[in-house]
């Protein structure tokens, strides 16, 4: 199963907090990380392998809404911060609506996708 992982830089620290608490589920063998640039290197830093695509910015929001769309991600965390503006906001709707379209779970907050890793969890 493939999960992305994306946030906003006011909740970068959040995911990754996020991830080290959850490191037992997430380094499960059939799990696998993909992250938008600096995200996933973020991830990287704190022990988990990741493979990362552009900056979300430069376009790395796209790349992971089309592995979503190729049916190749499984699954999207997003932590978005609401407070903030963010110059790329189509891509970031484009995706939100690419995982719509295509019924791939999306958690936006740590309460969703806590509750999405607890259900894989229980699968595992």
């Amino acid at each position: 199963m493939e999960i992305a992982i994306i946030a906003h830089d006011g909740k970068k620290a959040d995911l990754i907090n996020f991830l080290i608490k959850n490191t037992e589920v997430l380094q499960k063998e059939n799990i696998s990380l993909i992250g938008t640039g600096t995200t996933g290197g973020k991830a990287e830093a704190a022990g988990f392998k990741t493979r990362r695509m552009l900056s979300g910015p430069l376009g790395g929001d796209a790349q992971i809404a089309g592995r979503v769309a190729e049916g190749l991600t499984h699954m999207v965390f997003f932590f978005k911060d609401p407070l903030s503006s963010h110059p790329h906001e189509a891509d970031i709707n484009m995706l939100i609506r690419v995982c719509d379209v295509h019924n791939v779970p999306l958690a936006t907050n740590e309460a969703t996708a806590q509750l999405l890793l607890d259900a894989i969890a229980l699968q595992l």
